[in-house]
């Protein structure tokens, strides 16, 4: 007897016993991981290259990190800085940001020479006080106080931006835009589920599966963050994970028990042939799901790695309690999970529910009939407009997003920013240079800061003012940039690498045994995207040799595993030419409410083709599993894939629904990189769910014939793992006037 068979099978006859078990397993999973506590990777150490080693030095040194602030006190029609009025504003600023006591390291403009080029704009510096992480929720009194300073000076142009402010601000914009998001997911899902099923009680299995695997896997994670940090990135992504492949899982299991209990057979029996069949595809689906995701690991960034590992543990964690839990639910219900009908909904169906559990899908029916009868055709026309989708993305363009790409020039946070760009290039995002030396006072170590300072300007990286703050106890110091570039990315980049490949070798790198890495906005973006491009070949290429040796051992059979690659690189591919046609050539735009960010942001090709590559596989085990059930039983390739294709079009249909429902939520959102992410994956899975498995997949297992089922000999040495098949009962008489196609469902 197969694995999923066995589990079943005993959850079914010990069906208390797995329901408290997997209660007691979710309370103490939690309970231990609010003991634990989550660890989460700092910004910084989650990116690559110098930016993560700057930050380990200041970590190493003991040194807190401060959220640096600024204030641009501008004058808006006549004048410059230098008038005595200018002045008075100036030092009313100071004295009001340092009566809040949330301040330090404040100084005039005037004495830092942080004055603009044409003399209207005046820059005042400072820090907050306390720990950076928590800066944000102590920053209001500060803003407070400039807007007060503004109301008295209404002809200058007085406003605050910095790491406090723009986190504060920004989190207050967007925080509860991704909750809204997050929490709208679930009644999502069971709303379309109580269309579905039609049912309260059906409706709600898969729902309280996917929460509870949540639940429980939000304790577990809490303890594995000990040794790999965590992050909020990485919870909201394990949420959506968690919610579709468990909502998917309970689907495929529960729809297979009311069509054998709808065939004839008794409560355990359906339940026998739903562990065998629904629960084994679960089994692969699930399998080949974390397979892929490990392919997060790859990357060495540490919120991939984040969100590597918590995705691992929910699909691991919804595939346990699918295989087990359920089981023991359905046979504690029986015919009591068809409780709580809808009425409208029952009205609207001619046939019992039992009996719809079983009826094939007219729609893919009549779909079907011109692929099969034509499938070379439906190949080339499927195939080739697959082809066309993906064509944009040959073109595509990668990079990480601006603020204002990120999130548009409403917000007036973002105009301060722009104001400042504009007044002091690269001000609100320098280049920060940690310098760390056996001893940062030594005569030899002052004159290669002093000469790093004068070349960063003289060679056109900067405008300057280059600023430097010495940590003499730590024996380290910190130089902040402002690069020439500003908000234009490329010249911003061009001028780092200028940094880091000329001006740091010519004066700094001179010093035997100083370490100088170059962090800052500019450089963690061009490092990540750096990164990410070079993870791309590795990540590939374990996910796919991975999914197609656990494809070849489940199916055994070479053409199935070939097959289900190509198709899952296909739907992959249409996401990406999806992607880049809106939201690099802005075809369609306005229809998602994207603005022109010209490119698609850095991480989300890779993070895309995990996830999909994954999910996509639910669709597909399930499918070509109940294809080759048929075939067992004797039917011929034509009628296994009519048969397999009918019958799990329900059943896909609602978890393709699902599915899209919930990323779309992602899709409204107001940030461009989340919404791209939304579309993304909406899109991605509707074209694999309609295009792939119900024209493509058919059609090219209707051409391959018997070649579907082909195995080398040389390879005849692979396990077994196909033999759950075997405890399938034996066929149910079915009535006299019954239809073929049912009679056909009905021995399964």
């Amino acid at each position: 007897m197969g694995i999923a068979a066995a589990m079943g099978g005993w959850s079914a006859r010990h069906r208390w016993t797995a329901v408290i078990g997997w209660l007691v397993f979710v309370v103490l999973a939690l309970a231990i991981g609010q003991m634990a506590g989550r660890v989460d990777a700092s910004q910084e150490e989650g990116l690559p290259g110098e930016v993560s080693q700057a930050a380990g030095i200041i970590d190493d040194a003991g040194i807190k990190g401060a959220a640096g602030e600024m204030v641009l006190i501008q004058v808006k029609s006549g004048g410059t800085v230098a008038d005595p009025a200018v002045h008075t504003a100036v030092d009313a600023v100071i004295s009001a940001v340092k009566g809040t006591g949330q301040v330090t390291n404040i100084a005039s403009p005037y004495d830092t020479k942080a004055i603009s080029a044409d003399q209207k704009s005046a820059l005042v510096r400072f820090e907050m006080t306390g720990d950076k992480k928590t800066a944000k929720e102590r920053v209001t009194k500060v803003t407070d106080a400039v807007a007060g300073t503004q109301a008295k000076y209404q002809d200058l142009r007085i406003e605050e931006f910095g790491d406090a402010s723009s986190e504060k601000v920004l989190g207050d914009a967007f925080g509860d835009d991704f909750k809204t998001a997050e929490f709208s997911a679930v009644p999502v899902a069971l709303g379309i589920l109580l269309i579905a099923f039609g049912a309260l009680v059906a409706a709600l299995l898969p729902v309280l599966l996917a929460v509870t695997a949540f639940v429980a896997t939000t304790g577990l994670v809490a303890v594995v963050s000990h040794l790999v940090p965590m992050s909020d990135t990485a919870n909201s992504v394990m949420l959506l994970v968690g919610l579709a492949v468990g909502v998917d899982y309970c689907l495929f299991y529960l729809r297979r028990e009311r069509e054998e209990r709808a065939a004839g057979h008794d409560a355990q029996t359906a339940i026998k042939i739903a562990s065998a069949t629904s629960g084994r595809a679960i089994l692969i689906s699930g399998i080949t799901v974390i397979v892929a995701m490990a392919g997060m690991l790859f990357t060495g960034i540490a919120d991939f790695k984040a969100m590597g590992v918590a995705t691992m543990m929910v699909v691991a964690v919804a595939m346990f309690g699918s295989v087990t839990v359920l089981p023991a639910l359905l046979s504690l219900l029986g015919h009591r999970v068809e409780k709580g009908r809808i009425p409208f909904l029952n009205r609207a169906r001619k046939n019992t529910p039992q009996r719809s559990a079983t009826s094939n899908s007219r729609f893919w029916t009549a779909v079907l009939t011109p692929v099969l009868r034509n499938p070379k055709t439906a190949t080339v026309i499927a195939g080739g407009a697959l082809i066309l989708i993906a064509s944009p993305a040959l073109g595509l363009h990668t990079a990480n997003l601006t603020m204002n790409q990120e999130l548009g020039d409403d917000l007036p946070i973002i105009q301060t920013y722009d104001r400042i760009n504009v007044a002091f290039p690269g001000g609100p995002d320098p280049a920060h240079v940690v310098v760390k030396a056996d001893d940062i006072n030594a005569a030899p170590v002052k004159q290669a800061i002093e000469d790093f300072r004068a070349e960063a300007v003289s060679k056109g990286a900067s405008k300057g003012p280059v600023t430097v703050v010495v940590h003499a106890k730590e024996n380290i110091a910190q130089i902040d940039v402002p690069l020439a570039g500003g908000t234009d990315k490329t010249k911003a980049e061009a001028g780092l690498v200028q940094l880091r490949d000329e001006v740091r070798p010519d004066t700094l790198g001179k010093v035997p045994g100083l370490e100088a890495p170059i962090t800052g906005q500019t450089a963690g973006s061009m490092d990540f995207t750096n990164k990410i491009t070079s993870s791309v070949p590795p990540v590939f290429a374990f996910v796919i040799v991975f999914a197609f040796l656990l494809m070849l051992l489940s199916f055994r059979s070479l053409t199935i595993a070939a097959t289900s690659i190509v198709l899952n690189l296909l739907s992959v591919g249409a996401a990406y030419g999806v992607l880049a046609a809106v939201f690099q050539h802005g075809w369609g735009a306005g229809l998602v409410g994207a603005t022109g960010t010209g490119a698609v942001v850095a991480w989300l090709p890779l993070f895309l083709f995990v996830i999909l590559f994954g999910l996509s596989m639910d669709y597909h085990v399930f499918v070509v599993s109940r294809i080759r059930e048929a075939k067992m039983r004797g039917l011929s390739t034509q009628s296994a894939i009519q048969h397999g294709i009918t019958t799990t079009a329900g059943v896909v249909t609602s978890a393709a629904v699902i599915m899209v429902a919930v990323f779309a939520i992602f899709g409204t959102l107001s940030m461009q990189s989340m919404k791209q992410m939304g579309v993304g994956l909406a899109v991605a899975v509707l074209i694999d769910a309609t295009v792939i498995r119900g024209v493509l997949l058919p059609a090219l297992m209707a051409l391959l014939g018997e070649r579907n089922w082909y195995l080398p000999k040389w390879l005849g040495w692979l396990p077994d793992m196909t033999h759950d098949e075997a405890v399938l009962a034996p066929p149910v008489p079915a009535p006299a006037a019954r239809p073929a196609e049912e009679y056909d469902a009905a021995r399964v």
